[in-house]
């Protein structure tokens, strides 16, 4: 093998295949990022991991067509080292030399027969806008559980319905749920399916600079498998089996008290008063007519306070949270005015955007936040 090609564009391509490599593989064949040239000049470059696979193609200047296995981690950062120059990848004996400018390195090779075949794109159910889905996901995938011990927690439930996507995360303390729409392949394709939140931030994340994104599925009895492709880069993951929790019925039917503040403004203010709340403690709104107030610590330690302008619709209502998860649930609102609706101080609130103090909120994005309990 032995092919020639720019040094962004080999370094671009190895980083983004290789970013899901996993640091402790079971075999050490799953390390690897199989490089494989043909005649046409194209490089194809891929990475499984057996859940997540990853394969991209690029153009270069083939003078030999061959498939070669190296460690994908130590390629990357080869790539992203060398000068900017052409790099010249040959396959001499069971070694691959990479040269560029007066720069040379060789890396040995691992057996490219003993790495796992690739599963195939399944099929093609639609196509969404790529920043779209990256806005998407980035919303919902805060709210989506860091614990492996709750597989299905650490997933996103992603509901298809026609021409409106639906997703869905929750880590029991907070719910996180934003509507947007696509373009079927088939019109009234419906289906849902259950995709690692951390896989689904990746590939929105990676591809969502592209202005379309393909949506792949397997479809029957066995749904199984997701794939995302954009730009010549595909990837696809497993999906988490198991049943969603019916979290949709969490969000309330109605919500007698609503206060509007200025999104930027209670972010800064929350930050501000929390670099008093110690682990595990809250920070307390109080809202009355015209004002919030925030607090936090008590007793004998640190205390901090701050009011801002807020307008409230009912009657006056103290709420605690934890800093961090306000903080995520303002943070994926875009919005200049946040909407929070209440039934009770320990009943979960729900937060949504508002373009204006007066105007109707956005109900695309929605996220739902469990009050901490605080004497009174």
């Amino acid at each position: 093998m032995r092919f020639r090609v720019d040094r962004d564009v080999l370094a671009e391509a190895v980083t983004w295949t290789a970013r899901s490599l996993p640091t402790r593989p079971p075999v050490p064949v799953l390390a690897g990022v199989r490089l494989e040239a043909d005649a046409n000049g194209l490089v194809q470059l891929s990475s499984f991991d057996y859940e997540v696979s990853a394969r991209s193609e690029i153009a270069a200047d083939v003078v030999e067509a061959g498939t070669v296995l190296v460690s994908g981690r130590l390629l990357a950062e080869i790539s992203r080292a060398l000068p900017a120059k052409p790099v010249d990848v040959v396959l001499e004996g069971s070694k691959v030399t990479v040269t560029c400018g007066a720069s040379r390195f060789t890396l040995l090779t691992m057996p490219v027969e003993d790495y796992p075949a690739l599963p195939a794109m399944p099929a093609v159910v639609g196509t969404i806008a790529g920043p779209e889905l990256t806005e998407a996901v980035a919303q919902v995938t805060v709210a989506a559980s860091r614990d492996d011990t709750l597989p299905l927690l650490t997933g996103v439930r992603m509901e298809i319905e026609g021409e409106k996507i639906t997703l869905l995360a929750t880590d029991r303390y907070r719910l996180a749920l934003r509507e947007l729409s696509w373009t079927p392949a088939t019109p009234g394709h419906e289906s849902i399916a259950l995709v690692r939140a951390r896989t689904l931030s990746d590939a929105a994340k990676s591809l969502g600079s592209s202005e379309q994104v393909t949506v792949a599925l397997s479809t029957g009895a066995g749904v199984d498998l997701i794939g995302f492709e954009a730009g010549g880069r595909h990837t696809t993951s497993l999906l988490v089996d198991g049943d969603y929790p019916a979290v949709r019925r969490l969000f309330p039917d109605e919500t007698p008290i609503h206060a509007v503040v200025s999104r930027q403004a209670l972010t800064e203010a929350s930050r501000r008063v929390a670099l008093v709340a110690e682990r595990n403690t809250s920070i307390r709104l109080a809202f009355s007519e015209g004002q919030v107030v925030l607090n936090a610590g008590q007793g004998d330690d640190a205390q901090a306070s701050e009011a801002l302008e807020a307008a409230l619709t009912g009657e006056d209502i103290t709420v605690a949270f934890n800093p961090q998860f306000l903080l995520d649930g303002l943070g994926a609102l875009s919005t200049e005015f946040v909407r929070m609706s209440f039934t009770h101080p320990n009943k979960p609130v729900e937060f949504t955007g508002q373009a204006a103090l007066d105007g109707d909120d956005d109900s695309s994005y929605r996220y739902l936040l469990v009050p901490i309990r605080f004497a009174s």
